[in-house]
């Protein structure tokens, strides 16, 4: 989409030359550091950095032009300082406000179906997996990484008008939307209504902003509002606050998944291969049945999985589709990667991102793994838990011991919790537990401990950078002979 067509859509005001007036962006970013030649900055303010401030490093790295607030901008530039830049600024009122109409505004236009995606935990591997199953149907746009907030679902659109790309090259929106206040999911199904509206479950994620689950759920259930009419919801039956869910529309189809209680779509059989190569089950749908190979591993991918037979049963593709499209499926980036080292020691590197019920998930994958001497927990410190921190960490280091890990390492702040619950449940204590500050000093402790045999799980939140620990690991131990 050239330049003065994105001007009109989001409203700005804009002297750009002729040429740059039909010239098309190389791609949009509002990272002054990640700017590529040719591509569009979007200045937003942030809590801690304005990118106005960066107006200028933006056009030497090459920016073709930048979405910017006049007043924001440093007064040396506003006062002329700017000069042959000048006519590269699109001046708007406030510019998330305006990144999000552009992104409404280009969607209101496709007319083709946006299925949105959340949950407390796992919602970037469902979104995958159900972007995945519907590639068997089309071609399909999907959120990036966790881009699922209010600027991260604009970047997700801008690629439907950037880079030589247009809106019919696509056949779905696969979105994840996700928050941490009330009002938040509500303002990104307002930008991309959905057709399908994807609730996986309800836990202690951004429970700090919340209080408790059952107002994490009324922040969750804003998905459902925002489906639109005669469009449908898929709900986890097996989780009681989403279920109920089903309550709150009367002319949208309800699609239910899960394992312990009747739904829609659901799983038996459910078996984790003793190599950690990935979770059998068969698959339960309206349209029939079939064995599913899911190489992931842990009974939390099976949920992830239901959510996206679902939703492509929905847009009528076949059981048989569905299972040959989850089979050909891959962990996401630092979401239950499993790494063999020469030494004979695995990883399982889910270091993305961690709360409560995930890292106890986690945690429980690894119990159905044959042929391991030992079983590691590298738990760092869960974010955002609020005043429950401690006693919800404390709860984690219980339930560990209790599944007779045989070595648990906490890091940082709340993690020492952790540490404290494993050691009171009796199952798990002295030097089996322990406690590091960093994960540098955890990674450390790790290599000169290891044997051949271990089996170690990396998780923590993401401010706690635990992938720090399998990089460090990944450079003393080196990759296992293929």
């Amino acid at each position: 989409m050239k330049l003065s067509e994105i001007a009109r859509l989001c409203g700005a005001s804009q002297m750009l030359n002729d040429n740059l007036a039909e010239t098309e962006p190389a791609g949009f970013t509002i990272d002054s550091r990640a700017i590529k030649p040719g591509e569009l900055f979007v200045a937003i303010p942030g809590e801690r950095v304005d990118g106005h401030q960066f107006v200028r490093e933006v056009f030497e790295k090459g920016a073709c032009g930048a979405m910017v607030v006049h007043h924001r901008l440093p007064l040396v530039l506003r006062q002329g300082a700017l000069g042959d830049y000048a006519d590269k600024l699109l001046f708007v009122e406030n510019t998330l406000c305006a990144f999000q109409q552009l992104a409404a505004r280009v969607i209101a236009k496709w007319h083709r179906p946006v299925v949105g995606v959340t949950a407390s935990a796992g919602k970037t591997t469902m979104k995958d997996l159900i972007a995945h199953c519907l590639g068997a149907a089309g071609n399909v746009l999907k959120s990036l990484g966790n881009l699922n907030t209010g600027y991260g679902l604009p970047l997700t659109v801008a690629r439907m008008i950037s880079g030589g790309a247009k809106p019919a090259d696509y056949d779905f929106a696969v979105l994840e939307m996700g928050m941490s206040s009330f009002g938040e999911i509500a303002r990104l199904v307002d930008i991309a209504p959905p057709e399908v509206g994807v609730v996986g479950n309800v836990g202690t994620a951004h429970i700090e902003f919340f209080g408790s689950p059952q107002r994490v759920a009324r922040a969750k259930a804003e998905m459902i509002d925002g489906v639109k009419t005669g469009g449908a919801a898929a709900l986890n039956a097996d989780d009681p606050l989403v279920i109920r869910m089903r309550e709150r529309r009367d002319d949208i189809a309800i699609i239910s998944f899960g394992v312990e209680s009747k739904a829609d779509v659901t799983a038996r059989e459910i078996a984790g291969a003793d190599d950690l190569s990935g979770t059998r089950f068969i698959l339960k749908t309206p349209d029939g049945e079939v064995e599913v190979k899911l190489p992931l591993i842990g009974r939390h991918n099976v949920y992830n999985a239901l959510a996206a037979a679902a939703v492509a049963q929905y847009f009528g593709i076949s059981v048989e589709q569905i299972a040959e499209r989850l089979a050909a499926s891959a962990p996401s980036k630092m979401r239950g990667e499993l790494i063999r080292f020469a030494n004979g020691v695995t990883v399982i590197d889910d270091s993305y991102n961690s709360n409560p019920s995930a890292l106890i998930q986690s945690v429980r994958a690894m119990l159905d793994a044959k042929g391991f001497k030992r079983r590691v927990v590298v738990a760092g410190e869960m974010l955002e838990l609020g005043a429950q921190g401690a006693e919800l960490h404390r709860q984690c280091g219980r339930e560990i011991a209790a599944m007779g890990i045989e070595v648990l390492v906490g890091v940082r702040g709340l993690a020492s919790e952790l540490i404290s619950g494993a050691v009171e449940a009796s199952g798990i204590g002295g030097t089996q537990a322990s406690f590091y500050e960093t994960p540098e000093a955890a990674a450390e402790s790790l290599i000169a401990d290891a044997v051949p045999g271990d089996l170690i799980l990396v998780k923590g939140s993401r401010g706690v950078r635990t992938e720090r620990v399998v990089e460090r690991l990944k450079a003393a131990f080196g990759p296992a002979k293929t």
